[in-house]
């Protein structure tokens, strides 16, 4: 079965950066687009950063663009997020997800891993 794990979340200062990981098992990894989602306490889901299957589409929310980077490695089955300039509005629990073939939603997720800016 298909599963997504992250790490690489913690608390960090205001300016500091973070790497999260997401190691995907149970799928042809190169086939799916991969997304990163984060969630504030008393806040709805929110769209952070989505990758194609190649590696060469992105997409970034405004609110992460120019500071955050998606990415990935085929060979390892693995999305990454390195998260750069970090800012306290940036605490939240990030997922990762798989973009499903055949919907235009996102199918599966991972646990979370939680992250932490302080100010």
């Amino acid at each position: 079965q298909v599963q997504l794990v992250e790490s690489g979340g913690g608390l960090v200062q205001a300016g500091g950066s973070l790497r999260l990981s997401c190691a995907a098992s149970g799928l042809t990894f190169s086939r799916y687009n991969m997304g990163w989602f984060r969630q504030a306490p008393g806040k709805e889901r929110e769209l952070v950063a989505t990758i194609g299957g190649s590696g060469v589409s992105r997409y970034y929310a405004d609110s992460v663009k120019g500071r955050f980077t998606i990415s990935r490695d085929n060979a390892k089955n693995t999305v990454y997020l390195q998260m750069n300039s970090l800012k306290p509005e940036d605490t939240a629990v990030y997922y990762c997800a798989r973009h499903s073939l055949v919907t235009t939603n996102f199918d599966y997720w991972g646990q979370g891993t939680q992250v932490t800016v302080s100010s």
